[in-house]
């Protein structure tokens, strides 16, 4: 059986350009880049235990990293705004009169 796999927004704060593009390579192949420094990711417990190991490695201790676990439904409900297309406005042409 498979294991269940959770979803992680992961943002970190890197002071050194040259760590920065190593984790951003790193997350590239975990999940979905949402901002600069800003990553879902849907992992098992042993993916995300292997990639906090991987981005360990890479960061120091003047650099930031957090791992927030989402439920489901906070999946659901979260939105993009920064994007032309998922910001769509509907126009109704009402007048007031």
């Amino acid at each position: 059986m498979a294991e269940t796999k959770n979803w992680y927004l992961i943002c970190y704060d890197i002071r050194d350009p040259k760590r920065w593009r190593k984790a951003y390579k790193l997350l590239q192949g975990y999940g979905d880049r949402v901002q600069y420094s800003i990553f879902r990711c849907a992992l098992n417990m042993r993916d995300r235990e292997k990639l906090r190991w991987e981005l360990e490695k890479i960061l120091t201790a003047d650099d930031s990293l957090l791992l927030a676990g989402m439920c489901d439904r906070c999946v659901s409900r979260m939105i993009s705004c920064n994007r032309s297309e998922s910001w769509t406005t509907t126009c109704d042409h009402h007048r007031i009169f």
